[in-house]
């Protein structure tokens, strides 16, 4: 099996609205296992929208799409709903908990989602993650009852839960001060370091993006 875990050939994707308009322009890129790689840009150029695409949640684009070797590109829904649920965690600006679930269970919810585990070996796992950002001790809180670092906390545990192949990120600091923010980033750094995690992070954050394995620039839907 190759080292790619993602890989793009000739990108493209058009907005329609009002009028027809190229918002990525020949995408090709590729991030490695293991690689902690961050893409950076103005306001409009093209990065949350390549994020999105590259996540499977929008399919309409031209070009292709590999995870892991694989032709994305042309599944139907239901095979893409699986492939993000079981290959892709997700880690947003907002931390999407449910507010009438507890801590642990928030995390569980995709592993019960994807069913390949019974309950309590995703409760076990769930802990695991928890207890390595140091957030075990919060288990049975409800997430009104954490800060806002804390609830970032529990958005990566929850996005580890299935082991996924990446795990990308959509502004992840976006609403945390500095000192959370760089809680965060050591999050990220030492799951790459230990465990071999692939990163992919859209972030404003130049000092953020700095100290990542490798920056991509993206300037009026292109890569610079």
């Amino acid at each position: 099996m190759s080292n790619k875990v993602l890989e793009t050939k000739g990108l493209s994707k058009y907005f329609y609205d009002p009028i027809k308009f190229q918002v990525l322009k020949e995408i090709s890129m590729s991030v490695n296992h293991g690689e902690f790689v961050s893409i950076v840009g103005k306001s409009g150029c093209g990065k949350s929208t390549l994020l999105y695409l590259l996540s499977t949640m929008d399919t309409e684009y031209e070009g292709e799409l590999f995870i892991h070797e694989e032709l994305i590109t042309g599944k139907s829904d239901k095979e893409l709903a699986v492939i993000r649920n079981e290959k892709i965690g997700f880690v947003f600006q907002f931390h999407y908990l449910l507010s009438e679930y507890n801590v642990l269970k928030n995390v569980m919810l995709p592993g019960m989602k994807l069913g390949k585990l019974s309950d309590a070996e995703i409760e076990h796992n769930a802990m695991e993650h928890l207890k390595t950002l140091d957030m075990e001790d919060q288990a049975l809180k409800m997430p009104n009852q954490l800060s806002g670092g804390q609830k970032q906390r529990v958005a990566i545990a929850r996005a580890l839960i299935n082991n996924p192949l990446i795990i990308m990120g959509d502004e992840p600091t976006g609403n945390l001060d500095k000192k959370n923010s760089d809680m965060v980033f050591d999050i990220f750094n030492q799951l790459t370091k230990e465990h071999n995690q692939t990163l992919l992070i859209v972030t404003h954050d130049h000092d953020f993006a700095n100290r990542t394995n490798r920056i991509v620039t993206m300037e009026d839907g292109k890569i610079i």
